[in-house]
């Protein structure tokens, strides 16, 4: 009986790395938020028997199966809880996206480690796909090129308005404002002119900025290679951090995979003792308080900090968990009621049933587990897709979004105020999350699925016929302006018929008329 158990054991375990494959992940932006994601993503794919290498700037902790943190990128930047208020406000431009998470990040292509991958890749076995991250550093769909193998997308944030052509995924801007605004279905006229007119030139100027990866491409991995815009044409899909009963409903390509919330997952982390006694003792509840992984909270104004101050002193013995990496360069005046920590354990403290509320920045990662717990928040958006998200929330019922600029005690007192005692944010939030978690496959499981199907059906399975048309064509311009010319000629045509008609009628009329003159 042992015999056959142990037979049985290794044949499972044959089966599941013959069906794996060797897949390699390039993120060397240093955005830790961002990499959350991709990390969880690559996890999962180890789990499922596939063997992943990974290019970042954070290896893991601790050692994890059928994972190897191939390459680990020394960050020149520490942006982990290390960007100060003044810096956050100015982080998120199409310049800086171009520039700082793109052009600087294909910079890394000269690193001693990468080059030895491009001139001399593993062989045995080669890879099988690659993933990349899409942001600004598009260079990176080189390495598909190199190794002959699909590359794919993975977005930590909804497409920004550069990236849906990469898939020819459709773009109607009459009910899609771009996720850089903060507008809210339906638009009137002016908004969506707007969103047209934005939309095109942050296309364009995004294109116009990295066309200089072209040059990096040359000059760190060889001549005649394709350039950077032909590189994201062969892109087979991308797998987006959005779901349709959060961000709505839109016409997708089958090359867009929605897996938002694919990074919420229990990592087995636990709550300290202390923090889950604090926790279960505050019969009253508490706000969880943070701006993600990359703010510091204590670098804000003296003004604004003060604003937060009174209105948590006021919303006692309600509590306050904030997470605050260097409490000791808050001001003083902590009301008691705020308990600080550098550290927390995030989706553990939003899935306690004490939870009231999150105060939040509104990115995407971390109000996705706010709502998937069904808590409601007050949002506080500083830079990026932080507004429209937000806005997004705030149209669902489930947040209250307050001005950064123009916070005064008012509005942060009423916020408070009407999030804790009004149960409406509470039931809508369980609701949505509700809509947000029901799905015929878990976000993993789906980005897993899809990029299988690419590996076994090649880099072209998914890929839209809208791709092989110019804009134009795609949009039927120049179907709608021959549609039209042939209306004017018709027109023309019509006009000269009737001005020969009566010219005619009225040549005969003077006909008749001139002899009944001579008569006369």
């Amino acid at each position: 009986m042992k015999v056959s158990l142990c037979i049985i054991f290794w044949m499972d375990l044959c089966l599941l790395y013959c069906q794996g494959y060797r897949i390699l992940g390039i993120f060397p932006y240093y955005g830790k938020s961002h990499f959350v994601m991709f990390e969880t993503l690559m996890k999962g794919l180890a789990k499922n028997g596939h063997q992943v290498d990974i290019i970042s700037p954070f290896p893991l902790k601790k050692p994890y199966v059928n994972y190897n943190d191939l390459i680990v990128i020394e960050s020149q930047v520490n942006t982990v809880n290390n960007v100060s208020y003044d810096v956050a406000r100015k982080i998120f431009t199409v310049h800086a996206v171009s520039t700082i998470s793109g052009n600087h990040v294909c910079e890394y292509l000269a690193h001693p480690e990468i080059q030895k991958l491009i001139h001399n890749p593993p062989k045995n076995p080669p890879y099988d796909v690659v993933l990349i991250e899409i942001l600004g550093a598009h260079c990176l769909a080189i390495f598909g090129h190199l190794f002959n193998v699909p590359v794919i997308g993975i977005s930590s944030c909804t497409l920004y308005p550069w990236h849906n052509h990469i898939i020819g995924n459709p773009e109607n801007l009459a009910i899609l404002p771009n996720n850089l605004l903060n507008f809210n279905n339906p638009m009137n006229f002016w908004q969506r002119t707007y969103n047209f007119l934005h939309t095109v030139f942050n296309k364009i100027y995004f294109d116009h900025l990295t066309k200089y990866q072209d040059e990096q491409i040359r000059k760190y991995v060889g001549p005649n290679l394709p350039s950077v815009r032909q590189l994201e044409k062969n892109i087979s899909m991308i797998l987006v951090n959005s779901y349709f009963t959060l961000n709505g409903i839109r016409p997708l390509t089958q090359a867009h995979i929605e897996v938002g919330g694919l990074h919420i997952q229990d990592d087995g982390s636990e709550l300290s003792p202390e923090l889950q006694k604090c926790l279960d003792e505050n019969k009253d509840g508490f706000v969880y308080f943070t701006f993600g992984s990359m703010i510091k909270i204590e670098s804000f104004p003296r003004k604004i900090l003060d604003i937060f101050y009174k209105s948590f002193e006021r919303i006692s013995p309600v509590n306050i968990l904030m997470k605050i990496p260097n409490p000791k360069e808050l001001p003083p005046g902590l009301p008691k009621n705020v308990h600080t920590l550098p550290w927390i354990p995030q989706l553990k403290v939003l899935q306690h049933p004490n939870a009231k509320a999150f105060i939040t920045h509104g990115g995407l990662m971390g109000t996705q587990e706010a709502i998937s717990c069904g808590v409601p928040m007050i949002g506080v958006p500083i830079f990026g897709d932080q507004f429209s998200n937000v806005a997004n929330y705030v149209k669902k019922n489930i947040a209250i979004k307050l001005d950064y600029e123009n916070l005064s005690q008012d509005d942060m007192d009423a916020a408070l105020n009407e999030i804790l005692n009004n149960s409406t944010y509470r039931k809508a939030a369980r609701k949505v999350a509700q809509k947000f978690i029901d799905r015929p496959l878990k976000a993993i499981d789906t980005a897993n699925y899809w990029i299988e199907y690419i590996v076994k059906y090649g880099w072209d399975a998914l890929r839209s016929p809208a791709m092989d048309l110019n804009w134009w064509e795609n949009d039927l311009l120049d179907v709608y302006t021959f549609l039209l010319l042939i209306i004017v000629i018709l027109i023309y045509i019509t006009i000269r018929l009737i001005q020969i008609f009566l010219s005619t009628i009225l040549s005969n009329s003077n006909i008749n008329v001139s002899p009944m003159k001579k008569m006369s």
